[in-house]
């Protein structure tokens, strides 16, 4: 019996923008990684299929993934699949421009290991 470890990397960034004689900055959305969690699929832990799935979501100012799209396959896409199906339901906290709820791009790393 194999027990599945999974792990979620948020890849934030700060974005820095100069303006003439002030700075704008832009936070990127992020999710509750602890509650929100994909199911490892019964034919990747069948197949004992583990990796990396790197992706991307465009996130609403109220917390709603707009977009997703993968940036790096794991090799599989049943565990590409279960990820971004996951993650594309959670509610993000909205990322901010200037300190205001603002729509943002977020990349996020999806860990499954056996």
């Amino acid at each position: 019996m194999h027990i599945a470890q999974i792990s979620v990397r948020i890849l934030a960034s700060v974005i820095l923008v100069a303006g003439a004689n002030a700075y704008a900055s832009e936070v990127p959305a992020v999710f509750d990684a602890a509650n929100c969690k994909a199911t490892y699929p019964k034919q990747s832990l069948m197949n004992e299929e583990q990796g990396i799935v790197q992706m991307q979501f465009l996130v609403s100012p109220a917390g709603k993934v707009i977009e997703s799209k993968l940036d790096k396959s794991s090799g599989s896409k049943t565990l590409d699949k279960a990820a971004l199906s996951a993650i594309t339901a959670c509610k993000f906290k909205p990322g901010t421009k200037d300190g205001a709820p603002s729509q943002t791009w977020t990349k996020v790393e999806y860990v499954w290991s056996l």
